[in-house]
């Protein structure tokens, strides 16, 4: 019996030991990327489409420079890859909301109402996706289990 104590104990060790070296994996800003962090002035993005009846207007300095500047280019991810994440933003976004003593309200004012059962078209969900990492990376906050990367 000491001897399995032994054991775990030591193995116990070996994966604190492990663990103490490994670093938390952070996102790499480019310098292009952080000067369209610090954009001065207002730049208001409207998010719609033909296709759809839907609109989200974003007033964010420096996001409409990071979408065509920075962004993945429109084509490059299929539109249910977009929805996807999307639906998971969202979900952790408006649970963000609601706690306003745990989350800054000054990053979560108010709640994103996006119906996962609603067929948002390309375009909405396309420059959604690229606000969710926009925003993401610029705050360095984390809205889903993966990297916010381009």
């Amino acid at each position: 019996m000491k001897k399995l104590g032994s054991y775990i104990l030591a193995l116990a060790l070996v994966a604190l030991l492990g663990n103490c070296g490994a670093s938390k994996k952070e996102v790499k800003i480019t310098d292009e990327e952080k000067q369209t962090f610090t954009a001065a002035g207002n730049d208001t993005v409207t998010i719609g489409s033909e296709e759809s009846n839907y609109e989200i207007i974003i007033i964010e300095p420096g996001f409409n420079r990071w979408l065509l500047s920075i962004a993945q280019p429109r084509g490059y991810y299929t539109q249910s890859y977009m929805e996807t994440r999307n639906r998971i933003f969202v979900i952790e976004w408006n649970n963000r909301v609601l706690m306003p003593g745990q989350y800054s309200p000054l990053l979560y004012e108010m709640q994103i109402n996006y119906d996962l059962h609603v067929d948002y078209g390309y375009e909405v969900n396309y420059q959604l996706y690229n606000y969710f990492i926009y925003f993401q990376r610029k705050y360095k906050q984390r809205l889903g289990p993966f990297l916010p990367r381009i």
